[in-house]
């Protein structure tokens, strides 16, 4: 793409200076250290799939490869041990192709293989063709897949599918494109899809200019690393090897963690004595002593400082001197060794609730098994209710096992057969509808991909098949031969409840939902019903963890006057809260939980079947502090047919926050040390945590901790938002980073009352003036930080719907980060310094996407709305509650979002609009296109287009970039006044940003080495790229408006005659000039052809070419100076 206005800049401002010329060529530039080059999950499949006679590697590499055979570090525990729950064994795969191999070459006819052939289709012409191509494939060892464009591959899906499944093949169809693979394919491809978006960027002239000027002075005046180095008299904790080296290791370790810590509390000493001293703390200190409790303080201080048993949480603990018994969570043991590998001084462990399988409970059983033979008098107790002793006791070599009985109220249990027979209600295919209603977020008209059916879903649909119910009547039976088990029966709910108020004793009902949705569905459809929705005979109350602490607390309280309690909630309910007025509990046999779909790297929360534990969970809170009764909404086959226990967390979550923690503690190879785990994960849920890391700079190509993946070691949160953090303290926009990190650590603070949801809507929407989530929670705290100043916070929060105590926490957390930063060297006592650029929201913008990346989708504008795209999953959409989701238009290019979860769609959580300037500079690391101008990143997904002298400023600037905070990272007391004209440039680029490029579809279809020449059609290339309308895009109309409007002639005008019923033709007329367009069969259709004409007058083939229309805008004002 050329243009002449830029090159005439560029021109003016040439890289005649060796320190420019040197590095803006990307061929001669070194990997950067803050991103690896993408690799999409289904190429990372194919490097987990080995060879039959071989183990798989624990080593993975960031590039496909051929899969190695080295045996050296065996991921398996044992040969029968299938890391996929998808695909079959490696022995039996291979068996499955050689036999599929023997047979076809055997018998060679088109019968060998049923497959089913439908009326009117080609298949049978075309089989042999096919076979003959899988049979290549299957041989062929390098190949992996078959790629096939043509019309009618496409339109006999079907039956290709079922003849690659014969063999043992995966099938797929893309949009139009069919392709076969050895390997499981994912929903989306984005090196298969020609409607994916590539962006032409275009800044201003101007800014180019004044954005050169600073790259020049700076790089005239660039400070040398050498003299950097000299100076930083204070090293980086992050270069400082005995930090990281293990304790036994270095007998000096524990003086220096000692000795640092002794300085934070002398420090943090001398600060509240300033303090007491002041005013203000005087002040403070004489209205406590005037308080009644605080004459009690030190009698009950002195007596925990003195006591034998503490605590210790992430935000408050309580230890002395004495303390010989501490009670902390999971992490905060972990964070001990992490300075302090042998727990020395430690002699007992207790883990208690081990049966819930958290990831930080999976790490720490690895972590302690290990410490076991180095410190063998060490005891450690594992404990829970319901705990799969045979399991845990096998794991660490057979360790003996303790039973102690407990007593709970007995609790009668019906399942839906006895239920049914019992109530004399009767299921068809019609009454187990659930109304959702139309607020449902994820209510789509389009039909969502087929899902791979679970074992779990197979075993309960073979256990329904298998059951015989001949014990009961012939209405029970009936009504089991219609029962829905993807439903969860609103009406028989309904139903039950009403038996239940009518017939049974006094005492609360608990019904079990899957979410929230369905809590308010089914809440809305009780609150119509005349008993139910009767305020004197039933309360009606709801249960889930987005709810204010004050309204759950309702659920407590017993009601009076012989109303019963009725409260709808989710699995919150099973362990985490008693509710001592339960007497009936009604289960709906499923719940949302998170599960994480490998190979298209998404997480999911989806409705599944509850584990037997579960219901057991379920079942007993009927029968905490009396006699109960618990309905179950299943058969008593299905029940029988349930999990024992649910998937451990480690299993069903992305692993990388556990994969940095694994490096931080040196436990070597991350794949290695998760094959020792209880049960470990998938192999290619490890390589894409490792991938991930790798994109974000936190390990290298080595997978070595690198400085930045040091650093964020030591912040105890995900890696994107330490990320987020370290480059807002570099950058001077520390504050805000500091609120949108801690927002994001919390529960969300905006609340949504059931019954007030348009006026909680309305109250976030003041918020969000700027299309962005994170920058509404900025806006929020500040306003709750100045309104407890005037000790009125508490209204603030009623007012605008948030929760008080989320606020609290978010300004706790604040503090806790900002001390860590400290810790880290990067901040000092005075955050004066870190906060010169906080109120810049496009610096603040580029911070969140730094953090953020590579959670990057395109939004891309049509006639009414938008879409959105994502590298991994193709079109998504947002949650109802974002602020970007009530627009119709968003005036920036690309969204940077913190979380993807896929319910029936995939959704983003929490989004902030970014400009293309953003993205070039804060997100993943760039390579030189194909031809000048032409930048690339995630592997070729994101594309960009642009004159050369644009992608040079952009190369150049995000070199320096990466230097500057590869620096201040070794060197943290370093100050970045000497880089002031290389972040004014920056700065000033992201402001004067407009976003007035567009997207284009097709400029450039990512080339791709086919498996299978002969069978693989290569994508025509167009001639012109096709636009689509967004910010800067622009249809024929639009695109010859700015063509005339930049040439100081006034705007066209269209006039348009019916010729027919369905013919228009349209005429358009500009400084004096008309064109007439072609007869066409609307007249929306006709004025855009008319202005297409128009526009094939006045630029001829150079019509999607920026710079030939800033041209002929240039010669139309010209002409029209001369005319007049």
């Amino acid at each position: 793409m050329s243009c002449p206005a830029l090159q005439a800049a560029h021109s003016q401002f040439p890289f005649q200076n060796p320190k420019i010329s040197a590095f803006v060529r990307m061929s001669d530039r070194t990997p950067s250290s803050y991103g690896a080059v993408y690799v999409p999950p289904h190429q990372r499949l194919r490097s987990v799939i080995v060879a039959p006679s071989s183990q798989p590697v624990a080593h993975f590499n960031s590039t496909p490869t051929k899969p190695s055979v080295s045996n050296k570090t065996p991921l398996l525990k044992s040969k029968s041990h299938n890391p996929y729950p998808y695909l079959p064994s490696h022995q039996q795969l291979h068996q499955q192709q050689l036999q599929s191999i023997a047979q076809t070459q055997k018998i060679g006819s088109s019968r060998e293989l049923e497959v089913p052939v439908v009326h009117g289709s080609s298949i049978s012409g075309r089989v042999d063709a096919w076979k003959w191509k899988l049979n290549t494939l299957l041989q062929d060892g390098d190949s992996q897949e078959i790629v096939s464009r043509e019309k009618k591959d496409r339109r006999d899906f079907e039956q290709i599918s079922a003849l690659a499944s014969g063999m043992g093949l995966y099938s797929h169809m893309y949009a139009k494109v069919l392709v076969v693979s050895k390997v499981p394919l994912p929903n989306y491809r984005f090196d298969l899809d020609d409607r994916r978006p590539q962006r032409e960027v275009v800044l201003p002239p101007g800014l180019q200019k004044r954005i050169y000027a600073h790259l020049e002075k700076y790089l005239s005046c660039k400070p040398n690393t050498t003299e950097v180095s000299r100076s930083s008299s204070n090293h980086s904790f992050a270069t400082d090897e005995a930090l990281f080296e293990l304790p036994e290791l270095l007998p000096h370790s524990k003086a220096v963690l000692e000795n640092i810590l002794w300085q934070r509390s002398v420090q943090m000493h001398t600060e509240q004595q300033n303090w007491q001293k002041s005013a203000e703390g005087r002040a403070m200190l004489a209205f406590r002593c005037g308080l009644p409790a605080y004459k009690e303080k030190d009698v009950v201080l002195s007596a925990i400082t003195q006591s034998q048993v503490g605590y210790k949480v992430r935000l408050e603990g309580v230890k002395g001197r004495d303390t010989h018994l501490l009670f902390c969570t999971t992490g905060i043991l972990l964070r001990r060794l992490l300075v302090d590998r042998n727990l020395k001084g430690v002699t007992h462990v207790i883990v208690d609730e081990i049966h819930e399988r958290g990831m930080n409970e999976d790490f720490l059983l690895i972590v302690l098994k290990d410490l076991l033979p180095r410190r063998p008098e060490l005891r450690l107790i594992l404990m829970s209710a319901t705990l799969d002793a045979e399991l845990f006791s096998s794991y660490f070599g057979g360790a003996p096992t303790v039973h102690i009985p407990g007593f709970t109220y007995p609790v009668q249990s019906h399942f839906l057969e006895s239920i049914l027979e019992m109530t004399g209600y009767r299921l068809t295919l019609y009454n187990q509808i659930d109304d959702y209603g139309q607020e449902k977020a994820w209510k789509m008209n389009k039909p969502a991909p087929k899902k791979r059916k679970s074992k779990l879903v197979s075993a309960v649909e073979d256990a329904l098949e298998a059951a015989d119910f001949k014990d009961y009547s012939t209405h029970t039976r009936e009504s089991l031969s219609c029962w829905n088990p993807d439903c969860l029966g609103f009406n028989l709910i309904e139903y039950l409840l009403c038996h239940i108020c009518e017939n049974e004793g006094p005492g609360a009902v608990l019904v079990f939902m899957t979410g929230w949705d369905d809590i308010n569905s089914l809440k809305e459809k009780l609150l119509c019903h005349p008993t139910l929705g009767d305020a004197s005979r039933v309360l009606l109350l709801a249960c889930h963890g987005s709810m204010a602490s004050s309204e759950q607390r309702l659920i407590f309280d017993e009601p009076q006057g012989g109303v019963r309690k009725i409260v709808l909630a989710t699995n919150i309910a099973e362990t985490s809260i008693t509710i001592n007025d339960v007497v009936f509990v009604i289960d709906c046999g499923k719940a949302k939980e998170t599960s994480y779909d490998a190979l298209n790297n998404t997480p999911c929360l989806l409705p599944s079947w509850i584990s037997k534990v579960s219901a057991q969970q379920r079942r007993g809170r009927a029968g905490r502090v009396r006699p109960g009764v618990c309905y179950h909404l299943y058969p008593r086959c299905v029940y029988d047919a349930l999990a024992e226990y649910q998937l451990p967390e480690i299993l069903r979550t992305p692993l990388q926050s556990l994969c940095l923690q694994i490096k931080s503690l040196k436990l070597g190879s991350i794949p290695e040390f998760l094959s020792r785990a209880l049960q470990s994960p998938e192999l290619l849920a490890v390589q894409n945590a490792i991938e991930y890391l790798k994109i974000i700079g936190a390990l290298d190509e080595n997978e070595d901790l690198t400085v930045l993946g040091r650093y964020l070691t030591k912040l105890p949160m995900e890696p994107k938002l330490g990320k987020m953090i370290i480059l807002g303290a570099i950058l001077n926009c520390l504050d805000p980073i500091l609120t949108i990190v801690a927002g994001l650590s919390v529960r969300d603070p905006f609340l949504a009352p059931l019954d007030k949801k348009d006026l909680a809507e309305a109250a976030k929407a003041q918020f969000s003036r700027d299309h962005s989530d994170h920058l509404a929670i900025v806006r929020a705290y500040e306003g709750w930080r100045d309104a407890e100043k005037d000790h009125a916070g508490y209204e603030y929060c009623w007012k605008n719907f948030l929760s008080a105590q989320s606020m609290r926490v978010i300004d706790s957390l604040r503090k806790e980060f900002y001390s860590l930063l400290k810790d880290t060297g990067l901040v000092d006592s005075n955050p004066t310094i870190y906060n010169a650029w906080s109120y810049d929201q496009s610096l603040v913008r580029a911070v969140v996407c730094y953090g953020l990346y590579p959670g990057i989708c395109s939004v891309v504008h049509n006639d009414k709305s938008f879409s959105l795209k994502t590298m991994e999953d193709g079109q998504v959409f947002l949650y109802s509650n974002s602020v970007n989701a009530r627009d119709t238009k968003i005036p920036f290019p690309w969204l940077a979002f913190n979380e993807k979860i896929k319910v029936n769609a995939v959704f983003l959580r929490d989004s902030t609009a970014i400009s293309d300037s953003v993205l070039l500079l804060f997100g993943g690391s760039i390579s030189k296109g194909d031809s000048d101008g032409h930048l690339k990143m995630l592997g070729g997904y994101l594309e960009f287009f642009m004159s050369s002298s644009t992608a040079e400023m952009f190369q150049s600037l995000r070199k320096e970039l990466d230097e500057l905070i590869q620096i201040k990272l070794l060197h943290p007391k370093m100050g970045v006044h000497t880089y002031h004209e290389l972040l004014s440039a920056i700065r000033l680029i992201l402001s004067g940003d407009q976003c007035s490029g567009k997207f284009v579809f097709n400029r450039q279809m990512m080339t791709q080495q086919p498996s299978n020449p002969s069978s693989t059609a290569t994508p025509s290339q167009p001639s012109m790229s096709r636009t689509e309308s967004g910010p800067g895009g622009d249809n024929p109309k639009s695109q010859l408006q700015t063509v005339l409007i930049r040439a100081g002639i006034a705007a066209p005008v269209y006039e348009t005659k019916q010729l027919s019923n369905t013919q228009y033709r349209s005429t358009v007329e500009f400084n004096g000039t008309q064109i007439v367009g072609r007869p066409c069969n609307n007249k929306k259709q006709a004025e855009k052809d008319a202005a297409a004409e128009a526009l094939e007058w006045l630029l001829g083939e150079n019509r999607a070419t920026n710079g030939y229309v800033d041209h002929v805008s240039m010669l139309l004002k010209k002409s029209k100076k001369d005319h007049y």
